[in-house]
């Protein structure tokens, strides 16, 4: 993932309804959900969601899939994981393990953390 990229999904982001949208179809995993699913399951208006569900998807974080009158709209998870991976890249100057201490106060489960001290975590975040 690059700068430009990175700066254009956070922008999405910064509205509460949008990142309310991208965590609910997160998780929905790969079953998604239809708008209207949406709407009800958030209370938004559907034309306000509408607007909310196109920036997100100008910013590559959502997909629609057209079924019968309705769009399918699913969470692009290999984007969040660039993301992630991304911030986290960085981290103790490449050295992940030198931020184990760190990972007591985080509020993540340690499942969903990288693993500390792997070959290559960015492996596969092409």
């Amino acid at each position: 993932m690059d700068k430009p990229t990175a700066t254009t999904v956070f922008e999405s982001l910064s509205s509460g309804i949008r990142l309310d949208v991208f965590r609910l179809l997160v998780r929905m995993g790969t079953e998604g959900l239809v708008a209207g699913e949406i709407a009800t399951t958030l209370a938004v208006p559907p034309t306000n969601l509408s607007f909310h569900l196109k920036a997100l998807a100008q910013a590559g974080l959502v997909t629609a899939e057209q079924e019968g009158r309705y769009q399918r709209y699913r969470a692009n998870l290999p984007l969040m994981l660039d993301l992630i991976a991304y911030l986290t890249e960085e981290c103790c100057a490449g050295h992940p393990e030198q931020c184990v201490s760190l990972r007591k106060e985080s509020r993540c489960r340690s499942d969903v953390l990288p693993p500390v001290g792997a070959a290559n975590p960015e492996e596969g975040c092409k």
